[in-house]
Formats: structure tokens, C-alpha cells, sequence
């Protein structure tokens, strides 16, 4: 069979962190290295590094090639620069499907999907030989199938002394954040060539194939099966057994069932070997983990359907819904297209993605003056006129000038750069805030609850002396104001009349028509959010988090040569996000700190399932703890089995979006707790209303 990658063994701090030094290890051809931290350039000196643990390796690199697929493409770019894979010795990366040279003096490192394709596609590279040696590394566990088909094929080739390792990498998963992470998108089906054509089409998301009537049985199946291989995946890297809760009747508690068969066959397979083989949950043996076991919180979509469409206002929501973001890069199209990469490395991204945008401008402004004063320093220092010219330092006069140039310039320079990105995007957001008056779009539906049918309608059409309300803007603000109001508060005469808006705005009410019925036949409620006042708190320009935008602006009008942005700026209002819970992090809290939840989210929590893959399978049949574990047997109440967490990981069932993802890192900041955050997609508002308008028309 094929065996288990080894892991690091000091646990990483968060999920990114863990994936990064399993990538590392992989290129390093899976050699145990040093996780000592290397300092990159990007970040300010000073300051804490944000950038990952890179593996010091013993010795000169091996000099290697990289063969990959599409999907673990998306995986490494995620988390890793073209600069990172040379210092790890990668001196050529391919794809596994193309042609390719051979290097028969070069070791390969295959990182790839377990498919029948991929597999056929290696045997024909090792009947050819085309490199010295075969590392095979398979994102995800090979199925046995597929394994005898390669170890039939390598026996038929005598090629086996060409294979030195076959791999399991549990890497199944994309982490765009340290404490975000989606799943890998599903493979496309297997059609012959000919009917797939050149272009495939987008894979159905999973929130279309687990809602769609259309949906087989089958097809849910192996949906079901897919989430809950690549959440294992993510459960691996992390290295921990946790406790699942997930609330019964949907998706989540079948996945949740199912990854709890899937740990405990991987805790029983290794207490079988007696250590022949690695365990896949090393860092539990020291026998600490047991005493603060970190928390898995499956929910499905339906739970919260208003923090995907809302519109957001912190820097990274922001840039999810006005702009592209796809594996950490954002693609600005006015005044030209340019991309930008996002990484771990990015300082800036790393501190304030989840900061309200105003605070964001106030920000970049003293960044910026921080790097003048730098980079004034540096110029006074060695002499030179201009801190990106180099060769004018006299060498003669000292030499200490010398080496201060040399090693601080490369650190001001990546500064520089980063700064100058973010400039750029917060320029794009800037415009689009004005332009699609997102600032009275956020402040109306943080004040939701105070809305009426009347003040919706006058939104909908008052016209504004700047800033015009886009048809979809509309439509999600209808669906907000719908979907957290009371069931029946909106008449029939009411939901025609909004209709009728939205449509004369020319607007596809696609969507609202399929909530409408779901909501009809299933009485979804969705939770209020409580916590803190739901009322922005306007007229706050004197505040901290506005205090940077003129500067900002001054900055943005000094670096264009058409300035302009100084009346847009003036032109958004001034609020602070509300402090709130939404309902995924008020049921976050009440599972992971009950002491502080209110009554009604306990009473709602309690009825969760309660499964503790370490426990023996009668206990309680996957309804209460085992030994030392809550209810401590099969008797267990929900009262009984409320815990206490330090550590979580929540997972959406159908899709992650960005609003929700700040507000449970805000309260994760603000609790001391560590929680990841993931989803089987990360989708922006526009694509989650495509989605409904989808279902909307296939249930029509």
C-alpha cells in the first residue's frame, strides 16, 4: 500500500503554516530538515515576521524537477513562490500532461491527483525513463485500484529500482490565509475527448449539487465522500484527533460521520503496525493533546445564507466582492489589468485584510512615511541621492556605508513594492465604493433590523447625486433585508412590490424566488445576529479608524497625474462596523466557550451531534464522549457534553465567503481562542447569487 508522508514534527501554528512545511518536505524528497525561520524580504525591520517557517536543508539542495497537475498547481501557488522552490533545489517545474524533454540524470518529485490518468501518465514516464529517479507523491490518498495498476505496470516495465518513493501527502486543500482554507476543486468528470472538447466546463459547486432537485443520489454520494476525504486531509496536516459537532439532518452530519470513520480506521490502521509505519496523528502520542483536544464544527450553508450576499467593509471582504481574488491574486482591470500577488509574505496583507477599509487608508499612509524616513535615513547615511541607485555610494569614504546599503535596501525595496500594491488596489476599491455607493449599501444592511419594506423601496429608488446602485446591489440588498426578517413579516403584497423594483431595475429575481420557496416549504430561519448593537455608528469622522483617509486621499491625487480622488474620498461615509456576532461565530462561541454564549444558542448547540473518533464505537453511538469525555457514556445530555476549546477548526458545507470569515477571526482575536476557518469553496457575493439564480431556475 501506499505509505504515509512523513510530518513535521513540531506542530506549526496554524493550517497554512502545517500545508507549507509538508510542501517543503515533500520538495526536499520527504528528508527530515531543520523548521528553523527564514527571514524574507517584505517585512519591515523590527517587526514580527509573517512569513512562513522555511525548512533550513542539511547540505547543498538536490537539484530536481517538479512534475505537477492542475490541481496541485493550485496548491503550491497558493503558499509558495517561484523563489521557494529554488531554494529548495527545484531548477524546472512541468505538467504531467505535456510533453517533455527527458533528464536522465535528474531525481523527479511527481506531485500529483490520485487518477487513473495520472498513474497510466506515470508509468509511460518510467517505461521511457525519462528521469534518474521517480519520488511519487499523490495529494491525496491512491486507492488500491490504482496502486496495483501502477505497481502492475512498473512490474511489467522493470522499472521498480526507478521508484524510490509512493507517497500519501494528505494535502487535499488551499490555504489562501494563515486561518482560511477551501477545498480542492472537484476533479472534471471522465468523458472521452472528443465530447469534452478543449474547454471544460466549471464544476458544479457543492452548494448547486447538495440543494438541486436535480441532483442523484449518486451524485450526492460521492459529493459527500469528496468533502469528507478533503477535510480529513485538512484534519491530517493539523496532526490532532478533534472532537466533531455538526447538527443533525443535513450534509454536515453525514460528513461528519464519515470523517469519523475515516479517522478512526487511520488511528486503529496505525495501532495495528505497531510503528512499522508513521502514524498520521503523531503529535497526539505525547499524551498532552488529551488534555485540550481542538474542536471540528461541521455547518451547512443553509444556516446563514446573509453573510454571503451582504456587502462587507473590511479591506479583504472588500476586495472579494469588487475585485477578482483567486489563490492569493487580485486582478485590477481600471485603468489597466494588473495583477497582484497576496502572500504570506505580504506584511501588509497578513496585518490588515481583516481591518475595516478606512483603517486600511490610515495604514498605507504610515507605512508610506515610515519608508520615507527609512529610506531617508539610508540616502543621509551613504550619500546617495536616491535610495534605488546603488552604484552612486563613494566606497572609498566608509565602508560601513557599504554594507548598510547592501543589507537594507533589498528589505526597503520589497517594502516598496508591497506598499505600492496595495496602493493600487485601495485606489481600485476607492472607485468602486463611490462608484456603487457601497458605503450606504453596508451601513443600511448593518441596520437592517430597523428596516421596513418602505425605507427598502426608497433605497431601491432615490436617486443619489453620486454613486449608482447596481441591479445585483439591489437584489442582495432585498435578499438580506428578506432573509433576516421574522417569517411572514413581509406581506404577499409587499414581496410583489419589491419584486417589481428589482425587476424594473432589471435585476434577476431568479434568486429571490428560489429563497422565497425554500423558505416556504422548509421555514428556514435564519439566526439573529446578536451581541452589540446592530446600529452603525454614523457621523464618527473625528474617529480613529476615518483619521487616515484625507492623508490617504492626498497620497492617491499626489500619485496620479489626473488626481480627482480627494471629493471621492470626502464623498464616503464615515461609520465603524458594528460589534456583532454572526450566526456561525455565535455558534462557534456557544460550542467552544459556552460560559459566554446566551441561552438560546446553548439550547440550539446542545442538540448537535457529539462524535470523539478516540472513543470506542458503542459509546454512546457517536452521541456523547467516551471515557474521561463528556456524558462519559452513552446516557450523555447536551447539557453534559458542553466543553470548553482553545483550539477549533469551522467548516461550511457549500461554501465559505469573507464577511463571515472576519467577523469569526475578530472574535477569535478577541476570546484568545485559534480557530480556522474553511468551506468547501471560498465564494464571493456575486458568484453565491449566481448560484441562487441557478437553483432558482432548475426548481422553477
Amino acid at each position: 500500500m501506499a505509505s504515509t508522508a512523513l510530518k513535521h514534527a513540531t506542530a506549526p501554528t496554524t493550517l497554512q503554516q502545517a500545508q507549507t512545511a509538508a510542501l517543503l518536505a515533500l520538495l526536499n524528497l520527504n528528508a527530515p530538515s531543520d523548521p528553523s525561520p527564514v527571514q524574507r524580504p517584505g517585512t519591515p525591520s523590527g517587526k514580527a515576521s509573517t512569513g512562513l517557517k522555511v525548512p533550513a536543508i542539511a547540505g547543498p539542495p538536490v537539484w530536481k524537477v517538479l512534475v505537477l497537475d492542475q490541481q496541485t498547481k493550485d496548491v503550491l501557488a497558493t503558499v509558495l513562490r517561484v523563489q521557494d522552490l529554488r531554494d529548495v533545489g527545484v531548477t524546472l517545474h512541468v505538467q504531467l500532461h505535456s510533453l517533455r524533454p527527458p533528464l536522465s540524470d535528474v531525481p523527479a518529485v511527481y506531485f500529483v491527483a490520485p487518477t487513473l490518468d495520472n498513474v497510466r501518465r506515470i508509468a509511460e514516464d518510467l517505461d521511457k525513463c525519462l528521469y534518474e529517479s521517480f519520488h511519487l507523491n499523490f495529494v491525496g490518498p491512491l486507492p488500491r485500484a490504482l496502486l496495483e495498476e501502477l505497481a502492475a505496470s512498473v512490474a511489467s516495465a522493470g522499472t521498480g529500482d526507478l521508484v524510490e518513493q509512493v507517497l500519501d501527502q494528505y494535502l487535499s486543500f488551499i490555504a489562501p490565509s494563515p486561518s482560511l482554507f477551501s477545498l480542492l476543486s472537484p476533479l472534471p468528470p471522465t468523458t472521452p475527448s472528443s465530447q469534452a472538447g478543449p474547454s471544460q466546463a466549471q464544476p458544479v459547486t457543492s452548494y448547486t449539487l447538495l440543494n438541486s432537485p436535480s441532483s442523484t443520489e449518486q451524485q450526492i454520494e460521492e459529493e459527500i465522500e469528496r468533502i469528507s476525504n478533503g477535510l480529513f486531509s485538512a484534519v491530517v496536516t493539523m496532526g490532532h484527533v478533534p472532537i466533531i459537532r455538526a447538527p443533525k439532518g443535513n450534509a454536515a452530519e453525514m460528513i461528519a460521520k464519515k470523517l469519523d470513520i475515516k479517522i478512526r480506521d487511520a488511528i486503529l490502521s496505525a495501532s495495528r503496525t505497531h510503528g512499522a509505519t508513521s502514524s498520521l496523528f503523531a503529535q497526539d502520542a505525547s499524551g498532552l493533546s488529551n488534555l485540550q483536544r481542538p474542536l471540528l464544527l461541521i455547518l451547512d450553508r443553509n444556516v446563514d445564507l446573509v453573510s454571503m450576499i451582504s456587502h462587507g467593509w473590511t479591506y479583504q471582504a472588500l476586495v472579494s466582492d469588487c475585485l477578482e481574488i483567486k489563490l492569493n491574486r487580485v486582478v485590477v482591470t481600471q485603468p489597466q489589468k494588473r495583477s497582484y500577488d497576496l502572500d504570506s509574505k505580504d506584511f501588509f496583507w497578513a496585518k490588515n485584510a481583516p481591518n475595516p477599509f478606512p483603517q486600511v487608508a490610515e495604514e498605507i499612509d504610515t507605512e508610506l512615511n515610515k519608508y520615507k524616513q527609512d529610506a531617508a535615513e539610508i540616502t543621509r547615511s551613504t550619500g546617495v541621492s536616491d535610495v534605488n541607485d546603488i552604484s552612486q555610494i563613494d566606497v572609498s569614504s566608509n565602508a560601513a556605508h557599504l554594507k548598510t546599503a547592501i543589507t537594507q535596501l533589498p528589505e526597503l525595496t520589497a517594502r516598496k513594492a508591497v506598499l505600492d500594491t496595495h496602493m493600487n488596489i485601495a485606489t481600485a476599491l476607492l472607485e468602486q465604493i463611490k462608484k456603487r455607493a457601497l458605503d450606504e449599501l453596508f451601513s443600511t444592511e448593518e441596520a437592517i433590523n430597523k428596516q421596513t419594506v418602505a425605507s427598502v423601496l426608497e433605497m431601491l429608488r432615490s436617486p443619489r447625486p453620486s454613486g449608482i446602485l447596481t441591479p445585483e446591489d439591489k437584489l442582495r440588498l432585498v435578499l438580506v433585508f428578506y432573509l433576516s426578517s421574522p417569517d411572514n413579516a413581509i406581506s404577499k403584497d409587499d414581496i410583489v412590490e419589491l419584486e417589481k423594483e428589482l425587476k424594473s431595475a432589471g435585476a434577476n429575481t431568479e434568486s429571490f424566488e428560489y429563497v422565497r420557496r425554500t423558505r416556504e416549504i422548509s421555514r428556514m430561519t435564519v439566526a439573529t445576529a446578536v451581541g452589540g448593537t446592530s446600529t452603525p455608528v454614523l457621523g464618527a469622522g473625528q474617529g480613529e479608524l476615518f483619521r487616515g483617509f484625507t492623508a490617504f486621499g492626498n497620497r492617491l491625487t499626489d500619485r496620479l497625474k489626473e488626481g480627482g480622488l480627494d471629493n471621492l474620498i470626502s464623498g464616503v461615509k464615515n461609520f465603524l462596523p458594528s460589534n456583532k456576532l454572526l450566526p456561525v461565530t455565535r455558534i462557534t462561541e456557544a460550542i467552544m466557550d459556552s460560559s459566554a454564549a446566551s441561552n438560546q444558542s446553548l439550547q440550539e448547540t446542545d442538540d448537535f451531534i457529539f462524535l470523539d473518533p478516540r472513543a470506542s464505537r458503542h459509546t454512546g453511538l457517536g452521541l456523547s464522549g467516551g471515557p474521561g469525555g463528556p456524558g462519559g457514556g452513552a446516557s450523555g445530555t447536551g447539557r453534559a457534553k458542553r466543553m470548553a476549546f482553545a483550539e477549533g477548526m469551522v467548516f461550511i458545507v457549500g461554501g465559505a465567503g469573507y464577511v463571515e470569515y472576519g467577523n469569526l477571526e475578530e472574535w477569535a482575536v478577541k476570546t484568545g481562542k485559534r480557530v480556522t476557518y474553511g468551506g468547501t469553496e471560498i465564494i464571493d457575493p456575486s458568484a453565491f447569487v449566481s448560484i441562487l439564480q441557478d437553483l432558482g431556475r432548475t426548481t422553477a
